[in-house]
């Protein structure tokens, strides 16, 4: 990827660029909380076709904090204001967990930008099937983040799948994380408090594609169905692995992505 810095609207963020066909629209990426840019490189060597755009949350990786707390609608405004800088009129959007809630947003709120829609291991947001408490604890601190070995111990009962029985290939998918800040970690946390997609997501026109582990502890099974039954026009489809589907069965993932978005 080509990595820059681009000042939006008094916002400096970090973006990524992956090269791809010109003759296809773009793939407009949103990361999951406290993730930044590099996270999804394992998919995104596995996906073939259109060029990908994915930036830092204000206040993860190199995306500086915001003085004041954001809505996933501010975030929606500021995406398609970055895209209004890098000249593309409409792209695909592919939401990964918390991004998945900011691609919905996306999709509801710039319409006529998103041509298709991937949601992968997410929910409908504050109105959702919950995890375990167990799993929402040890979600609600970014300690996993800057402690390796605390994040070895509990990747499997908050990842499920692969990281069920080998725990330590945490270290292998996650060694690109880069930390920022606490700051910017409980601003992502804030930023779901009370938003929610059900009032809205049977007006959402898109094509959508929905994705769901099987052995999700954080966002269970059963918000996928619920995506897709509410949706007008989506398909659901399931990954036998964990939250991290999209990095852990990178090639599995982007085949059916790359199917989908074709």
């Amino acid at each position: 990827m080509q990595i820059s810095l681009y000042d939006v609207q008094g916002q400096t963020l970090r973006v990524g660029i992956r090269r791809g066909e010109k003759t296809r629209a773009p793939l407009l990426i949103f990361n999951g909380i406290g993730a930044n840019i590099e996270l999804v490189q394992p998919f995104l060597d596995a996906l073939d076709g259109p060029e990908a755009i994915i930036f830092d949350v204000p206040g993860v990786g190199g995306s500086p904090s915001p003085w004041l707390p954001y809505r996933p609608s501010s975030l929606a405004r500021l995406s398609a204001q970055l895209l209004d800088q890098l000249g593309r009129a409409q792209v695909d959007v592919l939401g990964l967990s918390w991004g998945g809630a900011l691609a919905q947003q996306f999709a509801f709120q710039q319409g006529e930008r998103c041509r298709r829609l991937v949601l992968a291991a997410t929910s409908p947001g504050h109105l959702m099937v919950p995890a375990n408490l167990t799993v929402l604890l040890k979600m609600a601190t970014p300690r996993r983040y800057k402690d390796s070995k605390y994040m070895e111990s509990i990747a499997g009962d908050i990842y499920g799948g692969a990281l069920r029985g080998s725990p330590e290939l945490v270290h292998s998918y996650l060694r690109h994380v880069r930390w920022s800040s606490d700051y910017g970690y409980y601003l992502q946390l804030l930023a779901g408090c009370g938003w929610t997609s059900l009032p809205w997501l049977r007006l959402l026109a898109q094509p959508t594609l929905v994705m769901a582990g099987t052995d999700d502890p954080l966002v269970p099974f059963a918000n996928g169905r619920i995506l897709a039954s509410l949706i007008r026009d989506a398909r659901l489809v399931t990954i036998d692995d964990g939250h991290l589907f999209l990095v852990t069965k990178a090639r599995e993932s982007a085949g059916m992505i790359s199917e989908f978005l074709s």
